[in-house]
């Protein structure tokens, strides 16, 4: 596998798991919270989700700093970081970018 492979390999792992910690805090801890008076997953979920956002931006900058991510990427990784199921779109959008670019397409 190449550097870049890899650059990129890890940027999907972190946002991935980003996206799921995010997922979890708005869709279970976040309800049992409120509803059930359950403050323990929100503490918890919470600070996991925290911890793997600044690890997510921590790895978009260093990918962007390493490899050529189009002009788009930074800013896009920040923002699809701030909404639900955003990392997975971000990824897609970025791979297909990366291919297309690496075809001679773009």
């Amino acid at each position: 596998m190449t550097d870049k492979n890899l650059e990129i390999k890890a940027l999907t792992i972190t946002g991935y798991l980003e996206g799921i910690s995010f997922i979890l805090l708005l869709g279970l801890a976040m309800p049992l919270r409120h509803y059930l008076q359950i403050n323990e997953p929100v503490r918890y979920i919470g600070m996991a989700h925290g911890v793997l956002f600044i690890g997510y931006l921590v790895v978009l900058l260093s990918t962007a700093s390493r490899i050529k991510l189009p002009l788009w990427a930074m800013p896009g990784g920040v923002i699809s970081a701030l909404l639900p199921f955003g990392p997975f779109v971000f990824d897609r959008m970025l791979k297909k970018s990366i291919a297309m670019r690496s075809n001679g397409k773009a």
